[in-house]
């Protein structure tokens, strides 16, 4: 710890003063080298994703896709507009669901190169920012599933990157396109406010000759005009969305604050990697630091890009658990301020640190691609998302057959995503649930008609209470099961909430 916090004392603190030279000294052999690794490691991302199956989010997510709206219960519409585009070029097929992902990792990883050169320039600090934010495990797997975070941390980067261009000494202009990018980032997840909130600090302490300029107040105005479909979505449908993710903010169980810290903790030493995690936590104390001493506006933008959100982080821990993917938010101006630290202690770290992510990351891939560790079960993350969901519907194909059910329904909406996707297209698909009344989606008829429920094990009591147990399904991932699901035959017996799902377009 001396010799951690010697070497953190020891890097400059003085940016500013080389920040108008441009980054004309970054050596050019490395740009290219790395540049060509970005291209194989975007190759590598596509091909899992086209090989891999969809978790169950991913399949709610591509339900969304098929009912187009400006939001929905759980979060904005930008991963819908996203699985939509990539449907409507490769086809409704696994890769068209997540092809987006990969590629927008790819074009942030080159704004953010350039952001990290502009805010730190006179080295190679967007070559180091690029390797340490893409050998991360939580990048290098979130790259390639279709979740909300693929947007969010692509505009979250484009942001970043405008403000570098504006630090840098860039036109006005640059903050309509500041402003373009944190109203898209929080159309595609709400936690981007604390990009709009980092952003307006930085204003209100190291920009503040801006604010007799008209520039930013018209990229707040766009900010809000792109976030308007939004608000408006939550207005006409009681909020759903805003009290479904706000609703976590008053939570306060500080008693357990010591479990939920530790699990934050290990959690982003494990999805940050080990050493990448110590490289991400100096750069973010050098951040603030700097910022605090020098008042420079670089370092100034990323402590606020950091420290915030990791500030809202450790006090959600204290009444809630932190979902391990929420602090990604952090990692791309964590790593631009982690390319700036010099001395001997941090050029030995960093290789090693990279080699480590990106062997970690790797061997995720392998065991998604391959499975070669026979892990228990229920502590496979991948088979429990990913594994056996054509044998379940084939399972639930034929016990439909047999009960003469005309249809398959399910009130956990991941399941019945995932049937949506996997049942041949002339089977309906119906979820059940109070979430689907807010989606744009035929409302379902059951007309006395009988149906095949399919609900996970363990449950009490199935959704209809006139339901006929009549077998057991599984998931299983090389003869082990991950998961049982009970089938009952089932006349419903009360109209619930429930939608007619769509279905791919092709099987």
């Amino acid at each position: 710890m001396r010799n951690f916090a010697r070497a953190l004392a020891s890097t400059p603190l003085h940016l500013s003063r080389v920040r108008q030279e441009g980054c004309a000294s970054t050596s050019v052999r490395p740009t290219a080298t790395v540049a060509a690794a970005l291209v194989l490691l975007t190759i590598v991302r596509l091909a899992l994703a086209a090989s891999l199956p969809l978790a169950p989010d991913e399949a709610y997510y591509w339900v969304w896709s098929r009912a187009l709206a400006a939001g929905y219960f759980d979060h904005p519409p930008m991963v819908a507009l996203w699985i939509r585009a990539g449907t409507w070029v490769v086809g409704d097929t696994v890769l068209g669901v997540r092809l987006l992902g990969p590629l927008s990792a790819a074009l942030g990883s080159l704004a953010l190169w350039d952001a990290a050169n502009r805010l730190l320039p006179g080295g190679n600090a967007g070559l180091i920012a690029v390797l340490l934010v893409n050998a991360t495990v939580l990048v290098g797997a979130g790259a390639i599933l279709a979740t909300p975070d693929s947007p969010l941390l692509f505009f979250w980067m484009l942001g970043l990157w405008a403000m570098a261009r504006i630090i840098a000494g860039g036109s006005g202009a640059w903050w309509l396109a500041a402003g373009l990018f944190v109203g898209l980032a929080v159309a595609s997840k709400y936690t981007a406010v604390l990009l709009g909130l980092g952003i307006a600090m930085w204003l209100l302490v190291a920009g503040r000759a801006w604010l007799r300029r008209p520039a930013p107040y018209a990229g707040a105005a766009l900010a809000w005009a792109t976030v308007a479909p939004v608000l408006w979505w939550n207005a006409t449908h009681g909020w759903a969305s805003f009290l479904r993710q706000g609703g976590r903010v008053g939570a306060w169980t500080p008693e357990r604050a010591p479990q939920y810290l530790a699990e934050l903790l290990g959690g982003q030493m494990a999805l940050a990697t080990p050493l990448i995690f110590l490289l991400l936590i100096a750069g973010i104390a050098l951040a603030v630091r700097s910022a605090w001493h020098s008042r420079d506006p670089g370092w100034s933008l990323l402590a606020f890009l950091t420290m915030i959100p990791a500030l809202v982080f450790v006090q959600h821990a204290f009444g809630d658990r932190v979902q391990a993917n929420w602090p990604a938010i952090v990692y791309p101006a964590a790593a631009v301020a982690a390319a700036g630290l010099n001395g001997r202690f941090w050029q030995r770290l960093l290789f090693p640190a990279i080699a480590l992510g990106l062997l970690m990351t790797a061997a995720v891939y392998v065991q998604a691609a391959f499975a070669p560790l026979s892990l228990p079960a229920k502590r496979d993350p991948i088979a429990l998302q990913t594994s056996g969901w054509k044998d379940l519907a084939a399972a639930v194909d034929l016990a439909r057959r047999r009960s003469g059910a005309g249809f398959v329904a399910a009130d956990n909406y991941g399941v019945a995503a995932e049937l949506a996707w996997t049942l041949p297209r002339n089977i309906p698909v119906i979820a059940v649930g109070p979430r689907w009344s807010s989606f744009n989606l035929p409302a379902a008829e059951f007309d006395g008609i009988p149906g095949l429920l399919v609900e996970p094990a363990g449950r009490a009591a199935p959704a209809w209470s006139a339901a006929r147990p009549i077998g057991i399904a599984v998931r299983k991932q090389k003869g082990v099961v991950i998961r049982r699901y009970r089938l009952y035959r089932a006349v419903p017996d009360h109209a619930p909430s429930a939608a007619v799902l769509p279905r791919r377009a092709i099987d």
